[in-house]
């Protein structure tokens, strides 16, 4: 999620950008804690939640007459959205800021497509993502203090992969592409219905408490990463990685803005909640399930036999004698038991949430 200061240089290719994101925590040091941001969802490991509603997106149908603003920041291109989007359905209203998109490069070194999705599912990385930044309007004024509150930001992720037909929603972004070519280029753009950006499944997706992926890396985003995909043709995802440059235009070297990703981060024991059953769960518990009673009924024969051995090898002993010969030893309860406790859905997905880290100091 791009909302902190920019991290590619205007000489930096993807090597020098890949180790300067290495040295994100020197500078920042929640880039270097344990809840950060962008994951794999490992759908076999997901926890279902069944109540868990489908997310509620509110007016983004209608975007109003005044235009949106698209921009290039060097990083990524990003574009302005009303106040009045919002998300409905959580315990506070969150307030619609921003949208922006992370993509990789049109060829990868093997000639093939390179992807360029944060998130990955199952370690399979999409085509693009595109991310849409709300903050909580309840309690904070502005999208810049609620960043670094735990409580402060809700991202939805899109993740988004090639296909045959023109996406036309998309294109009403793609096609202003060339007018912002360069780092600080902005211009007005039409409004649209954004709603027509989201995939058209809402219910289906995974949420987990992370963080920004670009500094500071604030450890305040509730993600919702929808499981259904949108697709775009080649030649809109090409205008997308090939357009753009991540320097002002004024140096005479133009260097691409592309691979604008951060790799997955490691996941430290926090719960992804899944608004739905995956597939890859129901087979691995019924796989799981088989293995089990097959062992079950082979352990059983086994032990069968064993006391038939015995009883017939141990003629001149006593049948209650055998038997105590292979009785197991009986085994000690605890006397002690777990209790569970119910985990928040909404803001602490994690099993032990961590103490909420506080902001570094910004200067002026």
């Amino acid at each position: 999620m791009e909302e902190g200061p920019l991290w590619v240089s205007e000489a930096a290719g993807l090597v020098s950008a890949r180790r300067e994101m290495a040295q994100w925590s020197k500078s920042f040091p929640d880039c270097g804690g344990v809840h950060q941001s962008p994951i794999d969802v490992e759908t076999s490991a997901v926890h279902h939640d069944p109540s868990l509603m489908p997310v509620n997106v509110v007016d983004y149908h209608q975007p109003g007459h005044d235009p949106f603003i698209l921009s290039n920041n060097g990083h990524t291109v990003k574009m302005s959205l009303p106040a009045w989007f919002q998300l409905g359905g959580l315990p506070w209203r969150f307030t619609a800021v921003q949208l922006h998109f992370h993509w990789g490069r049109e060829w990868d070194g093997s000639g093939g497509l390179a992807g360029g999705s944060e998130h990955t599912v199952d370690g399979r990385r999409s085509a693009a993502e595109l991310h849409v930044v709300h903050y909580n309007s309840d309690l904070y004024p502005n999208v810049s203090v609620a960043q670094s509150q735990r409580d402060g930001l809700v991202v939805l992720g899109v993740l988004i992969e090639t296909g045959d037909d023109n996406n036309s929603a998309y294109e009403n972004i793609f096609k202003y592409l060339e007018f912002i070519k360069y780092a600080g280029q902005q211009m007005p753009i039409p409004s649209f219905n954004v709603r027509s950006l989201l995939p058209t499944d809402l219910g289906r997706y995974f949420r987990y408490n992370g963080s920004l992926t670009t500094p500071p890396c604030y450890q305040s985003v509730l993600w919702t990463v929808f499981a259904e995909k949108v697709t775009v043709t080649r030649k809109q995802l090409k205008n997308l990685e090939t357009v753009l440059f991540s320097n002002d235009g004024k140096d005479p070297k133009s260097v691409p803005l592309q691979d604008n990703y951060r790799t997955t981060q490691p996941l430290n024991h926090r719960v992804v909640l899944a608004s739905f059953v995956p597939d890859s769960i129901t087979s691995y518990t019924l796989g799981k399930l088989c293995a089990v009673v097959v062992g079950s009924l082979c352990g059983l024969m086994g032990l069968a036999m064993v006391i038939i051995l015995l009883v017939k090898a141990m003629s001149s002993t006593s049948s209650w004698e055998a038997l105590a010969a292979v009785r197991p030893a009986p085994s000690r309860r605890s006397k002690e038991h777990d209790k569970e406790q119910k985990q928040d859905t909404a803001f602490n997905t994690d099993p032990d949430p961590e103490k909420p880290e506080a902001p570094p100091k910004v200067e002026a």
